[in-house]
């Protein structure tokens, strides 16, 4: 069973192959990230764009790189939500256009769930990466964290799965975009902020960590704090614009608040997913979305989990289409999300 995967849902135009569900044979992205940067976050018209100039090229060596042909492809999976509308038209025009004219089965794929099923991957042959040992059993606690999802979602088996909570306000990659922009250090928020964090204390500062009931999450408040705090270091009130804390604040200080935000933002997760833990007892724990690739995030949880976590490879955790070719595995193994090629439609909104 050998399945490929598009996924266009924001500014990367990424082709995967996997083979039986655990077997990763490509993986090729060509992102549009530099073009963003300048404007300080993701343009959805340069990102279609984008799309359109490389989604042909990706997907040529993408096929290079699995050293296999079309003949060999048994079906085709792709991003059909969520995400940005003129990013997913792409990848969704292309499949259908590709399983219609080539006679492959298609298969509708949430992308959101796609990151949950990355965790599956567990051999390759390709350079560079580095696998989790096995793949998870149920029940599984999910920890998916990105730019526009959070939440702990708990699997029962295979699309047998309950949302447990959610964030409320803020995702916390969107949070952490926010505070970058906040301290002028650039886009993408995350690589930057987590960068600058190892040279600063993140006990700095007392940042609050929001009261939600359940397991949902809220960080609009901690990105507050950490306003309420610049303007206190540079000695303004809150009427200070935030546009203008970058250029009065001390670099030292920046990389405090940096450390100290990332320190309580990922500590709101993990608190979170101990007590599901403890309530739940899942057999096996996963991260999933782009905040996966956090260190923090990834050192908190082997500190409060009593139970060895399996981390997936840093490059399967931003946006890829080995983890849509890999969920598209085993839709086609379960019977599930087959669609036709005539009539499968975006949904920018899609939900788990």
């Amino acid at each position: 069973m050998i399945i490929l995967g598009i996924e266009t849902s924001c500014d990367e135009t990424a082709v995967g192959i996997v083979k039986d569900g655990n077997t990763l044979l490509s993986n090729v992205v060509a992102s549009s990230m530099e073009l963003h940067a300048q404007y300080g976050g993701v343009v959805p018209e340069i990102a279609s764009r984008s799309h359109i100039e490389a989604m042909i090229p990706t997907i040529e060596n993408a096929f290079k790189e699995a050293k296999i042909n079309w003949k060999q492809i048994d079906a085709i999976a792709v991003t059909y939500g969520a995400g940005l509308s003129g990013s997913l038209l792409i990848g969704v025009m292309t499949a259908r256009t590709l399983a219609k004219t080539l006679d492959k089965p298609l298969y509708g794929a949430n992308h959101v769930l796609g990151h949950v099923y990355a965790n599956f991957l567990t051999s390759t042959t390709l350079g560079g990466y580095k696998m989790p040992t096995k793949s998870p059993t149920f029940p599984i606690l999910a920890i998916i964290v990105s730019g526009g999802h959070s939440q702990l979602v708990i699997f029962h088996d295979h699309f047998d799965y309950q949302v447990l909570g959610v964030t409320l306000d803020d995702a916390i990659g969107e949070a952490f975009d926010k505070v970058s922009k906040m301290l002028g250090l650039g886009y993408p928020g995350g690589v930057v902020v987590s960068k600058l964090a190892l040279k600063g204390n993140h006990k700095s500062f007392n940042l609050p960590i929001a009261k939600v009931e359940g397991f949902n999450f809220s960080f609009s408040g901690l990105k507050t704090a950490v306003l309420r705090q610049a303007q206190v270091l540079i000695g303004e009130d809150y009427t200070f614009p935030s546009i203008k804390l970058s250029e009065r604040l001390k670099m030292s200080q920046k990389a405090d608040l940096a450390a100290s935000f990332q320190y309580i933002a990922i500590k709101t997760i993990v608190d979170k997913a101990k007590k599901a833990y403890n309530e739940f007892h899942p057999k096996s724990i996963v991260i999933a979305g782009g905040v996966a690739a956090n260190q923090e995030l990834r050192q908190q949880l082997k500190e409060a989990m009593n139970q060895e976590i399996d981390f997936p490879d840093i490059k399967l955790c931003t946006d890829n289409g080995a983890m849509i070719a890999t969920l598209g595995c085993f839709m086609y193994q379960e019977g599930r999300g087959k669609v036709d090629p005539d009539y499968l439609k975006i949904e920018p909104n899609l939900k788990m």
